[in-house]
């Protein structure tokens, strides 16, 4: 695992979910999964962004997409 995923976090900033999705499928721990479902839930593919919450041990957030990056921004930097 990267020791943070800000340069992905950055790619979907600005709004390359293509760059940020191709970084993202090499890694596989809890925080890239989640991410990974994030990239999903934000194309509006609910299923497969369930599928990658999942794989991070977690439901779907209630939080809007904006308070979810900012909260992944925030678990990028521990």
């Amino acid at each position: 695992m990267p020791s943070d995923y800000r340069p992905i976090l950055d790619k979907i900033k600005a709004g390359d979910w293509d760059a940020a999705h191709r970084s993202i499928q090499d890694f596989s721990d809890p925080l890239a999964c989640r991410i990974h479902a994030f990239l999903h839930r934000q194309e509006g593919d609910l299923d497969n962004a369930a599928y990658w919450y999942a794989r991070a041990k977690m439901t779907p957030p209630a939080d809007n997409l904006s308070e979810e990056l900012d909260r992944l921004y925030q678990l990028a930097q521990k």
